[in-house]
C-alpha cells in the first residue's frame, strides 16, 4: 500500500485564488497609497487641482482631501488585512474599493487621469476578490 502524502499540492483553482487575493491585496495598497496621497495634496494645495467650470458635482477640495485621506487609510489596512486572508478584509476590500470609485468618479473634474486610474484599480480590486474564493489561497495555513 503507497503511503498518503502528508501535503497536499494546490490546485489550479487554489493557485489561481492565490494570485488573485494577492493581486488584490497590492492593488488596494497601490490604490490607497494613491488615494492618501491624493488626500495630502488636496489639504496642504488646493491649487494643484484643475477646476473646471460646468460639473455638476461642486465640492470644497479640502473636504474632499479628508475623505481621500480617510479612504486612502482605510484601503491600505484593508489592503495589509488580505495578506492575511481575512473575511473581514475581503468584505471591507469590496466595500472600501466601491467608495473609492464613488469619490473618484465625484472628484474627475478636478484631477481627472488620476482619478481614472484609481477607479480602474479598485475596479480589478473588487473583480478579483470577487471571482477568488475564500480559503481556497491557502494563504492562512
Amino acid at each position: 500500500m503507497p503511503a498518503a502524502p502528508t501535503a497536499s499540492t494546490p490546485t489550479a483553482k487554489q493557485q489561481w485564488a492565490t494570485g488573485l487575493t494577492l493581486f488584490a491585496a497590492v492593488m488596494l495598497l497601490l490604490a490607497g497609497m494613491m488615494d492618501l496621497f491624493r488626500g495630502i495634496m488636496a489639504i496642504a494645495h488646493d491649487d494643484v487641482f484643475l477646476a473646471t467650470g460646468g460639473y455638476v458635482f461642486r465640492f470644497d477640495l479640502t473636504g474632499w482631501g479628508w475623505i481621500h485621506l480617510i479612504l486612502g487609510a482605510v484601503a491600505l489596512l484593508v489592503g495589509f488585512g488580505l495578506f492575511g486572508d481575512a473575511r473581514w478584509a475581503r468584505v471591507g476590500g469590496v466595500a472600501i474599493a466601491s467608495l473609492v470609485i464613488i469619490a473618484n468618479f465625484l472628484s474627475l473634474p478636478y484631477y481627472p487621469v488620476w482619478s481614472i486610474v484609481l477607479m480602474a484599480f479598485s475596479g480589478f480590486v473588487i473583480w478579483a476578490l470577487c471571482v477568488g474564493r475564500r480559503g481556497a489561497s491557502g494563504l492562512s495555513d
